[in-house]
């Protein structure tokens, strides 16, 4: 097998995780933020909430912000980064079905799963 034909795949993997990171640290910065009751008028806070909203947004309906004490526990947060990081691991995946694989590799992979 062709380190080149590979090579594509490796780097599709690794800005996969890459993009995956920064957005879950955005999301948990996110949350954080609100949780502590951060100034919203803040330089920094709003650009982490202006940036974030648009992957908050889907998932804004499906449960409601629990308040306590002035702190917002942001659940639509929490359900954005476990279904980007369900997409990430997904797309992970196609990479790996996309990977070559000899004939030989491919007969020895289908007579371990009949076993």
């Amino acid at each position: 097998m062709s380190i080149e034909r590979t090579k594509p795949l490796y780097l599709g993997i690794r800005i996969t995780w890459y993009v995956l990171g920064i957005l879950e640290a955005l999301l948990a910065l996110r949350f954080l933020l609100k949780l502590m009751q951060a100034n919203p008028l803040a330089g920094f806070t709003n650009f982490v909430y202006s940036i974030t909203k648009l992957f908050t947004v889907p998932f804004e309906a499906v449960f409601r912000n629990f308040r306590v004490q002035g702190s917002v526990v942001e659940w639509t947060t929490i359900l954005a980064m476990v279904v980007y990081w369900l997409i990430a691991m997904a797309a992970v995946k196609l990479f790996v079905i996309g990977k070559p694989i000899s004939a030989s590799e491919a007969d020895a992979k289908i007579d371990q799963q009949d076993n």
